[in-house]
């Protein structure tokens, strides 16, 4: 290797400092050839207790490391902020753009030359490669990969999504205490992130249509030996990128973000890619907005029948073919030149893909939805934009007009949803304010608001709802989200009153609030921002500087990259 390794920076050389930096690592029993040169490959472990989805890191990181001793490298294993999105309140979200200054300044300040970044729940994955794209070395990611299939009584079920039919059946009168609890261990049966297509596993396919992770990386379940196998061929090939001099921002490109969103497209992904997208292209200095999620997603035909849009779950998909299965299907709406980690093209990388089911991965012409992706809405409620999921939307409802139930925030919603006199039918449009960046703070999964029981006896199971939050990737419904600017800096959600009327035409790409200017222009100026629940610490500072969720919703003093140059000596 011609150019210096930033590592040796920490640990060539004969002087006090050089000394100081190997004598401490010897502790450790590595030898004095451990320094010879070779690169050094810091792994960012997301491992957390309190993070069940990647609770199986401790074994996977053996092959990593194996996979890095085998290529010459040197191994070394750093924890990080694990946002688990099981436990962590008020949300994860919330703390993803605080785990990314920790990835970051992880990166930044040790003597590493390259990085390999172990994600799996939810937001890990977007915390890592924001964190790591802000300083821009050779990086790859290892998803931990899919819980098995659930199985409850006979049937499949699928983690999220049928946690949230179950407890509307609950509700509903028409499923048991008893049942309820029952499936709750059959749902999840092995380690792994949900098997749905919720934000875990798209999260996982985002990361390898943007070409950052291996082929095959998406879909693997977490305890299939192949996942071990991709594990140690990941450490392996990280070792070839230092060498290559192989970094993010060559891959990252505006042409690799175009392939993620056709294929988020394709797979009917999770809502949450696009604040997760829109933030890492900020990071990288790559040009992304809320309008290409809609232009470039538009006429891609949802092809995998996959659970909250179809039928099946992530281990199918595996068996299927996988992601390179899908990509190969969409090929010619794919750039399939742009670079990836296997320092090979994208159109290298599927050309020999195969589709083994095709029940489970369409043929374009029985796709599930002819016209996929995200659909970005506009209008007065949101002139900054708003989002639906069409895939896991109902189609009647994707043009209404509804009288609005206004909550102003997610405990009004909870203390009147289930009052047997609340003024609402299934044509209202449900409204929750409150819920986004600022408003939570960290923009909560309650987007996709649990119906009244009142109308789930009737047997109504979708109605349209309307708010600033996000939704669980696993869920599903006619739900527009994301909705900008947020109630909470005075957004003209912040204005809507019980009895408005709004408007939703999602192919038209509108969202209006029928009222007239000047009845919001005397309604702003009664309007009062609401005081902050938290003012200190880290919350205090993100409500503080937090940006809108039309451009990732990232921290506003972390757009952009700090760079990875050696910092000055510590002694």
């Amino acid at each position: 290797m011609s150019r210096k390794l930033r590592s040796q920076h920490w640990f060539g050389g004969l002087d006090k400092d050089a000394f100081i930096h190997r004598s401490w690592m010897k502790n450790n029993g590595l030898p004095d050839d451990a320094f010879d040169g070779r690169p050094v490959i810091g792994i960012c472990n997301t491992f957390s207790e309190f993070t069940p989805c990647n609770a199986h890191f401790r074994g996977l990181i053996e092959h990593i490391k194996a996979g890095v001793l085998e290529a010459g490298g040197l191994p070394l294993e750093f924890p990080v902020f694990s946002c688990g999105e099981s436990n962590l309140r008020p949300t994860a979200m919330l703390f993803r753009n605080l785990a990314s200054m920790d990835v970051e300044e992880a990166i930044r300040g040790n003597p590493m030359d390259g990085v390999i970044l172990m994600a799996g729940c939810d937001k890990t994955t977007p915390s890592l490669v924001m964190g790591a794209a802000s300083c821009d070395l050779p990086s790859i990611v290892i998803s931990g990969g899919p819980m098995l299939n659930g199985r409850f009584r006979g049937q499949a079920i699928g983690s999220g999504t049928d946690v949230w039919k179950f407890s509307e059946d609950v509700r509903a009168g028409v499923m048991s205490q008893k049942d309820f609890m029952a499936a709750e261990s059959a749902m999840s049966r092995s380690p792994g992130h949900c098997m749905t297509m919720g934000t875990a596993s798209t999260m996982a396919s985002m990361v390898e249509a943007l070409g950052i992770a291996l082929p095959g990386n998406a879909a693997i379940p977490a305890v299939d030996a192949a996942r071990a196998r991709l594990a140690r061929l990941t450490g392996r090939r990280i070792v070839e990128m230092v060498a290559e001099d192989l970094r993010l921002s060559k891959i990252l490109t505006r042409e690799a973000f175009a392939n993620a969103i056709r294929v988020n497209g394709a797979i009917g992904g999770s809502t949450n890619a696009v604040v997760h997208l829109l933030a890492i292209a900020g990071r990288i200095r790559t040009a992304l907005s809320l309008d290409d999620w809609d232009r470039l997603g538009r006429d891609v035909p949802t092809i995998l029948n996959l659970m909250p849009s179809g039928r099946y779950l992530m281990e199918d998909f595996y068996y299927a073919g996988g992601l390179p299965a899908v990509m190969k299907e969409i090929a010619d709406l794919l750039h399939l030149d742009a670079l990836t980690v296997t320092g090979r093209s994208v159109g290298a990388n599927v050309a020999d893909a195969e589709n083994f089911n095709d029940d489970v991965i369409l043929s374009r012409g029985k796709a599930l939805t002819a016209s996929g992706g995200i659909a970005v809405l506009r209008g007065n409620l949101a002139p900054d934009g708003a989002i639906i999921k069409p895939s896991a939307a109902t189609p009647a409802l994707m043009q209404h007009r509804g009288r609005a139930v206004v909550f102003e925030t997610i405990d009004h919603y909870k203390a009147r949803i289930d009052d047997p006199d609340l003024d609402i039918d299934e044509t209202s449009i449900m409204v929750l304010k409150n819920c986004g960046p600022r408003g939570y703070p960290g923009m909560a999964e309650v987007g996709n608001m649990a119906l009244p029981q009142k109308l789930l006896k009737k047997g109504v199971r979708d109605m349209v709802r309307i708010s600033d939050a996000r939704m669980s990737g696993t869920a599903f419904g006619t739900v527009v989200l994301h909705t900008a600017p947020e109630a909470a800096v005075g957004g003209p959600l912040a204005l809507v009153r019980e009895g408005d009327w709004i408007e939703l035409d999602v192919a038209g790409r509108r969202l209006h609030l029928d009222v007239d200017e000047a009845e919001l222009a005397r309604r702003r100026a009664e309007w009062t921002a609401p005081v902050p629940d938290m003012t200190r610490g880290y919350q205090g500072l993100y409500v503080e500087r937090v940006m809108q969720a039309d451009t990732g919703a990232d921290l506003d003093f972390l757009v952009g990259g700090s760079g990875h140059a050696v910092p000055r000596e510590s002694h």
